[in-house]
């Protein structure tokens, strides 16, 4: 729950929970549990993973503890950890053909500002009044290079910085600037004095919309297999996960993944039972899977 929570809360990412098989989880562990995500390309990413390791270990190594009854015991052990593909993760499922689209709430910088005709008088010193006030609510930049506003704007969508903040003579003549989602690219003018108000709640609000666009994409590519003729023209005419009904048994699993490519992702802690029989072999079923090409 814990690294479910990191992924839609924070990295913007839905994710499905769930165990692993005997023939998925880490060897020699009891049980291990996943987070699954689907990617822009419809492959499944391994996001997240906990595993129970029992006492098996501690027996290899000879990992013991003295009891309160002053016996000695084997310890049980656990693993955590969610690693750096999470980066990538973030870039596969967020990315686009710009570059990086990052959630603000993991955004180094969350606003860039960037200012226009910055070497007309007064252009430069209101930038960093902006960026100074800014500062107190937001991670905030001024870019100051002698770079076009073309190329940085560029530079900054490839960054994937979710609020991009024009101000030039008219806008400082009219009091007020221009604020650019990333995520959409959606404009709008805002009134120097509404800025406080405004970037936070267009950073929640691109926050919340880059989540709801994630999960959009997921479960639109999340398809159900009632039978083995359906399930081959999922994976075949298709992408994404393909939720069917399993026998529990590791050679049909193999089985399935020599035929097509996909493997079981996870068996989610919400199982559903849309057929009594193994999608594969048509032996009574145990378990909802997910399966899935990934990487």
């Amino acid at each position: 729950n814990v690294y479910a929570d990191f992924c839609e809360q924070v990295l913007a990412i839905p994710v499905i929970k769930g165990q692993k098989t005997e023939k998925e989880k880490f060897a020699g562990a009891v049980a291990t549990y996943t987070i699954e995500a689907l990617m822009h390309d419809g492959k499944a990413l391994q996001s997240g993973t906990s595993h129970n390791f029992g006492d098996g270990f501690a027996r290899a190594f000879e990992v013991q503890y003295t009891d309160k009854e002053n016996k000695l015991q084997y310890v049980h052990q656990t693993s955590w950890g969610v690693t750096t593909r999470l980066i990538g993760a973030i870039i596969m499922v967020h990315g686009d053909d710009n570059g990086l689209v990052l959630p603000p709430k993991v955004a180094p910088t969350q606003v860039m500002i960037v200012p226009i005709m910055q070497k007309k008088a007064g252009v430069l010193e209101k930038a960093e009044e902006l960026r100074s006030a800014i500062s107190s609510y937001a991670r905030v930049k001024v870019d100051a290079s002698d770079k076009s506003p073309g190329f940085k704007f560029a530079e900054q969508e490839m960054r994937g910085i979710p609020l991009r903040l024009e101000v030039g003579p008219r806008d400082i003549e009219a009091g007020q600037a221009i604020l650019v989602r990333r995520d959409n690219g959606e404009k709008k003018t805002v009134k120097f004095e509404d800025l406080e108000t405004r970037i936070p709640e267009l950073l929640e609000t691109i926050q919340k919309d880059m989540l709801e666009k994630a999960r959009a994409h997921r479960d639109a590519n999340t398809h159900t297999a009632r039978n083995w003729d359906e399930f081959k023209d999922i994976i075949e005419n298709r992408q994404g996960f393909i939720k069917a009904m399993w026998c529990g048994e590791t050679e049909c699993e193999e089985a399935i993944k020599a035929e097509t490519g996909a493997s079981t992702r996870c068996m989610p802690f919400e199982q559903e039972n849309f057929s009594d029989v193994c999608v594969h072999c048509g032996k009574p079923a145990k378990k909802m899977v997910y399966f899935g090409r990934a990487y």
